[in-house]
């Protein structure tokens, strides 16, 4: 059972209005809601509309409400360029947060705090307006947001061209890190983003970051040198974890319409005999790279669940499609309960973008991993998958940019069926049983996430 160390504090949770930010923030806010708080989590209008909810149900106590980007009708597609959605977004969502937070204060549930996304700087500004606790929740690893603080404090120069040192972290060759820091005209709206996650930092009460202290132990370490660091993750439904939270089976805010044909599909499969494939709700291959792919999986043997988005089918051929479908072993899929397939026994590797949540979630369910990161955390998540956690392997691309169809089929061959795989597989076992042992009453995130409420008692 939860230890319920509080009660009656209202906590507002302000996600960055993407699936991958509001997921680990709505997760936390059960175990906050399992341990007497009451919690308000804002999406956009724009996201409100878009969400399948597989029921309301599932959010246990957790209250939704809405604030506007200014683009309630289309959302991000609808501004002419990420630098007019962030603006807009800081402009209408400042006004639309205080209304807010004053129609909550006007009544019989005053805010006390709000949990923001450091993304959302200016959410941190609007609730010190009211004199309100400040908690920054940090959805990517300890090790890309130590990063991204050497950068913003000048000390890591950009762009970065040769190895780096940080602290508590690996040496980093600059495939190792986020390209952001290593091209600062890569997306430089997303750049300029995440850099300035630290410009107000000192006003925060406190940081919370979703991962948790064994798996990233020197990092964690390091930046409470600077700042004190609470890691409270991993933010995994607890079904998978300690099954703590009744009917915390999946995450439940899905941005795309849920196929569950795939768990029916791996039910007849022998145990470990599938590859899994998703590369999250972004990336976006060339038709290139998705012949590469289909081609490679094709040639394994192996059964595969392939998941493509709909952005994404155009860049799939019809013919690789009749192939695929000729071949016999594979389903391909606009979208699937992740952790469900992830958990199942048929599932023997993923093949991922290595996404922080992703990761999160196949360390959780022992799965090792094949990775072929694209951008933002997802090269720093792969370096340790492959050399810290000694969980998967990491592509590498050719001259041109692409990853053969030779190399993914060797690389899944040696997850599948090598001792260096069962090596890993070994490892993936391990740190799920310490991912488990963090969320578990008297873990170290459990723990974290009482001193969390505790500081909120006091203020």
């Amino acid at each position: 059972m939860e230890e319920k160390v509080s009660g009656g504090n209202h906590v507002l949770v302000v996600p960055y209005p993407s699936q991958g930010h509001i997921n680990p923030m709505l997760q936390f806010s059960k175990r906050l809601c399992s341990k007497g708080l009451r919690v308000t989590m804002l999406t956009t209008i724009f996201i409100s509309n878009s969400m399948h909810l597989q029921s309301s149900s599932l959010l246990g106590s957790v209250q939704l409400d809405f604030i506007s980007d200014g683009y309630d009708e289309g959302g991000f597609a609808e501004a002419a360029s990420i630098e007019s959605y962030l603006s807009r977004m800081q402009e209408v969502g400042s006004k639309s947060l205080r209304e807010l937070i004053n129609k909550y204060n006007s009544s019989d549930k005053p805010i006390d705090c709000v949990v923001y996304d450091p993304l959302l700087i200016w959410v941190l500004d609007v609730a010190k307006e009211f004199r309100l606790l400040g908690a920054a929740f940090f959805t990517q690893m300890c090790a890309v947001n130590f990063i991204y603080y050497h950068v913003y404090h000048g000390l890591l120069k950009v762009p970065i061209l040769s190895p780096i040192s940080v602290p508590g972290l690996p040496l980093l060759h600059p495939r190792d890190a986020p390209p952001f820091v290593c091209d600062p005209a890569f997306y430089p709206a997303y750049f300029h983003l995440v850099i300035n996650q630290f410009s107000n930092i000192h006003k925060a009460d406190l940081l919370l970051v979703n991962s948790f202290y064994k798996l990233e132990d020197q990092v964690v370490d390091s930046m409470s040198k600077v700042f004190p660091v609470l890691t409270i993750g991993p933010t995994v439904p607890s079904f998978h974890l300690d099954k703590a939270i009744p009917d915390d089976t999946d995450n439940v805010l899905n941005l795309f319409e849920l196929d569950t044909s795939p768990i029916t599909w791996l039910k007849q499969k022998p145990p470990e005999s599938v590859i899994y494939i998703s590369f999250g709700s972004m990336v976006c291959f060339s038709s290139h790279q998705m012949e590469e792919i289909a081609f490679a999986l094709m040639a394994t043997g192996f059964n595969f669940l392939w998941v493509i988005p709909d952005f994404n089918t155009k860049n799939l051929s019809k013919e690789m499609g009749k192939k695929i479908d000729a071949c016999g072993r594979g389903l391909i899929v606009n979208w699937a309960p992740q952790l469900e397939v992830l958990s199942n026994h048929a599932v023997g590797c993923f093949f991922t973008h290595c996404g922080w949540n992703s990761t999160l979630e196949a360390l959780c369910l022992g799965v090792p991993m094949v990775a072929l990161p694209q951008w933002t955390d997802q090269p720093t998540d792969a370096k340790f998958v492959e050399d810290v956690w000694k969980v998967g392997i990491r592509l590498k691309e050719d001259e041109n940019g692409i990853v053969t169809r030779e190399e993914i089929q060797n690389s899944i061959r040696v997850v599948m069926e090598k001792e260096l795989g069962r090596e890993m597989r070994s490892n993936a076992k391990k740190w799920k049983e310490l991912a488990i042992e963090a969320v578990t009453q008297g873990g170290t995130s459990d723990h974290n996430i009482n001193l969390f409420i505790k500081h909120l008692k006091k203020s």
